[in-house]
């Protein structure tokens, strides 16, 4: 029950700021726009006689519902608007790399690229990386903010096109990473594009809670 009223609470306050930075968006949202909302779904319901019905099965008034549905509208608006924010395209590097289990391993390999071994043939016979090593390690073409190792990508846009980094350390392992190319303002793919998306409203729900002062008092008893 406490966790219940918890959730409850939470959500009341989500709201609370969801609409507070709506306001400073610039976004409004009239009573005519939720009515209209509202009328769909009663017409999907079935009508207003089977819309009634719903609302008494689930203990619920119309005025419950109209405030859910202009919340969740609200909520839809902002998310559009920081969606429509994040760019199409972006500069793009087209790397590979070699993952090792040891910073031993990766120094001799590095040491054998230095004087002139082929970079996809070594990431072939001795990369950790499976899902990148039949493929010499090429990991394509990314923006910023993508890879699962950061410092990875780090390395990879520090370099210029031909070059090969030191020996990397990540939660994965030891990497060497070599550059191919760079696009400046290369289109991002579908998968990537929304991928950043979900990443800026997620980035932008923990700013929300970061800058806000809640407070909430529950009742311990059952």
């Amino acid at each position: 029950m406490l966790k219940a009223r918890t959730e409850i609470l939470h959500w009341m306050a989500e709201q609370v700021l969801i609409e507070q930075a709506a306001a400073e968006m610039g976004i409004v949202l009239t009573d005519v726009e939720v009515e209209a909302a509202l009328a769909q779904i009663v017409q999907d319901a079935g009508g207003e006689e089977a819309f009634q019905a719903q609302l008494e099965r689930n203990g619920l008034t119309r005025q419950d519902v109209w405030r859910e549905l202009r919340a969740e509208l609200v909520s839809v608006a902002v998310i559009e608007q920081i969606v429509a924010a994040v760019p199409q395209t972006a500069e793009h590097v087209h790397a590979r790399h070699i993952l090792t289990d040891t910073r031993e391993e990766a120094e001799r390999l590095l040491a054998q690229l230095q004087a002139g071994a082929d970079f996809a043939e070594l990431a072939r016979t001795y990369s950790k990386d499976e899902s990148t090593r039949a493929a010499g390690g090429d990991l394509g073409f990314f923006p910023r903010g993508v890879l699962l190792a950061p410092e990875v990508e780090d390395a990879a846009f520090s370099l210029q096109p031909g070059q090969i980094s030191q020996v990397v350390e990540s939660s994965f392992g030891f990497h060497i990473v070599q550059s191919i190319e760079r696009e400046p303002d290369r289109a991002l793919s579908p998968e990537t594009l929304r991928w950043l998306r979900d990443q800026a409203v997620a980035q932008w729900r923990e700013a929300l809670w970061a800058q806000a002062t809640v407070e909430s008092y529950i009742n311990q008893s059952p």
